[in-house]
């Protein structure tokens, strides 16, 4: 990703940057993750700590640690499913009227999955969501519109709310 010069970005940002940022990347990765707590928490830890062991200044960091974090969550699921055949364990939602929505995300593809997190629960626009997955906006709202006609599917609602 991009870095930018050392003199640019005292060291104490990162600190700012977990304590503004990290609760926002944590429940995108909740969402993203199906509902492991477990997944959320390790994800986000590892890109902080992916972003302090860097030697060098990262320019555009929140997009940054947005990227790692689904990499490392996704590699996970990934591992999960191949090691135990799961995506994840049963969610751990606070609320039970989340539950459904949780089980449908889980259902979606991955690009699905973070297009719908990054849109709804992150409230970016389509083109911060483009960016921070590394693909085009239309690529993005292709995702965004393939992801609310199946959670539609699956939550038998009629809402259509396009972006």
């Amino acid at each position: 990703m991009e870095r930018g010069d050392a003199r640019s970005r005292p060291a104490h940002d990162l600190e700012r940057l977990f304590h503004e940022e990290a609760p926002g990347i944590w429940r995108a990765l909740f969402a993203y993750t199906g509902g492991s707590r477990e997944i959320a928490d390790d994800a986000l830890a590892e890109a902080f700590a992916r972003a302090i062991a860097n030697g060098t200044p990262i320019r555009r960091p929140v997009p940054w640690l947005y990227a790692v974090s689904f990499r490392i969550a996704a590699a996970e699921l990934r591992r999960r499913r191949r090691t135990t055949g799961e995506v994840v364990d049963a969610p751990t939602v606070d609320a039970p009227e989340v539950a459904p929505v949780i089980d449908a995300l889980r259902q979606l593809s991955p690009n699905q999955r973070a297009a719908i997190v990054l849109f709804y629960e992150v409230d970016l626009p389509v083109a911060e969501v483009a960016r921070r997955l590394g693909i085009s906006s239309a690529t993005a709202r292709v995702h965004l519109h393939r992801g609310r006609n199946r959670l539609r599917e699956l939550l038998g609602s009629e809402e259509v709310d396009e972006p």
